[in-house]
């Protein structure tokens, strides 16, 4: 019975970088041994046993074959007799196939240390093929490390594209990879990575759509729709935000695809257009409330919030009421910070002044102290107390207004 750290905890070591989980592979052993030495079995598709003592996951080496479409299509082989080699051969990418023993020395069959010297990913075997999943892992890893493609790995996984498994791929595990992928340092790599190989067109037509949509160079001096897109994502992560501002970051110009070609490249309206495929895209891969919630809000009311030093007090109102800012302020000021990374995900904009977003946030601040309840308490005519609240409000709002213009 010998015991190996595998997979991320050896190649996180190697690249010096922290190390949170480690996963153990098991070799000459059986089930019956493992349950007699204590550990506690936790696998349904395969043995994995957790340690009596520190709880991490022991899984006995294995081999797998393709019986089916998907990545839930597999039949798996443990026994003692299945060699160390054998049960990395069937991990998805070199980097990820390196073996440690307890006295440290290394198992590297395929090549790994060599590839992440040269900072590449590169598929172990042609077994990559059978399992759809391992492009999406492959692209948050892209994005993770800022790693080239090896060119024999792309165009295996623009055969699996085009061979249709990517589209077996579950809603479920698409938006788990793509939540990993956007709260990575360069998420933008993920989603380039997947557009190299065709795969974006599948799990994210509204997404791929943006791209070859020209804008207005005065406003936006990208290549196009899609480019802005990827620096507003990236700008976010470089910032530290959540997941929900990096998704409305990925969701907020889905309707500029929608353009018709003879108003190009201005944008009038896509605001509204982006409201169906932004639904769409959420209904499809089943994405979170917070997230959906914040990229709609975000969608919509982007192009006011940057407008909002020229707005009226009455309309601010209107688009803190719109945003339901009033009861979620803090949900408004996460839309804030997307608006900022929208604005500034431009080109020769990286570091330009927005003031809109303090402005708001002054604004939403003071509004929010207005004791609605003693107002409806003095309202004799009980059907007077919502215009009574807005007067209110408009005339706080107004004054933060003038007081900042004085500034």
């Amino acid at each position: 019975m010998e015991i190996y750290i595998v997979g991320g905890a050896v190649r996180d070591r190697l690249l010096n970088l922290p190390v949170k989980d480690r996963d153990w592979v098991v070799v000459g052993a059986s089930p019956d041994e493992m349950l007699a030495r204590g550990y506690r079995p936790v696998g349904k598709d395969f043995p994995v046993f957790l340690h009596p003592e520190t709880h991490e996951e022991y899984a006995l080496a294995r081999t797998e074959r393709k019986i089916g479409r998907g990545y839930h299509g597999f039949t798996f082989h443990t026994s003692p007799d299945v060699t160390l080699e054998e049960d990395l051969a069937r991990r998805d990418l070199t980097i990820n196939a390196i073996a440690e023993a307890a006295d440290g020395s290394l198992t590297d069959p395929y090549g790994g240390q060599e590839d992440l010297k040269a900072r590449l990913l590169r598929h172990v075997s042609p077994a990559f093929a059978e399992d759809p999943v391992r492009i999406l892992r492959l692209a948050r890893f892209a994005a993770r490390f800022d790693f080239a493609v090896a060119p024999e790995t792309m165009a295996l996984m623009r055969r699996m594209v085009d061979d249709g498994e990517v589209d077996a791929l579950v809603a479920e595990r698409v938006w788990q990879e793509l939540a990993k992928g956007l709260m990575e340092d360069k998420p933008s790599r993920m989603l380039l990575t997947l557009r190299e190989c065709g795969a974006l067109a599948r799990v994210l037509p509204e997404v791929d759509a943006l791209f070859g949509v020209p804008q207005r160079a005065d406003y936006h001096p990208e290549i196009d729709c899609g480019d802005h897109t990827m620096r507003v994502l990236d700008y976010a992560a470089a910032a530290g935000y959540p997941l929900a501002v990096r998704f409305a970051a990925l969701g907020h110009d889905l309707g500029k695809a929608l353009t018709p070609d003879e108003v190009l490249p201005r944008h009038i309206g896509h605001e509204e257009r982006g409201i169906a495929p932004l639904s769409e895209l959420c209904r499809r891969l089943r994405v979170p409330s917070d997230c959906r919630d914040l990229a709609h809000i975000t969608l919509v009311h982007h192009t006011k919030v940057h407008q909002a030093l020229q707005l009226r007090p009455a309309t601010v109102l209107r688009l803190f009421k719109d945003c339901d800012a009033l009861r979620r302020p803090e949900r408004f000021l996460l839309m804030l910070d997307a608006c900022l990374a929208d604005a500034r995900g431009r080109l020769h904009f990286e570091n330009a002044p927005y003031p809109q977003k303090d402005y708001l946030a002054e604004l939403l601040a003071a509004t929010l102290k207005i004791d609605a309840g003693a107002i409806a308490a003095a309202c004799v005519d009980k059907a007077a107390i919502p215009a009574t609240l807005d007067a209110a409000r408009t005339e706080v709002i107004a004054n933060c207004k003038e007081q900042w213009e004085r500034r």
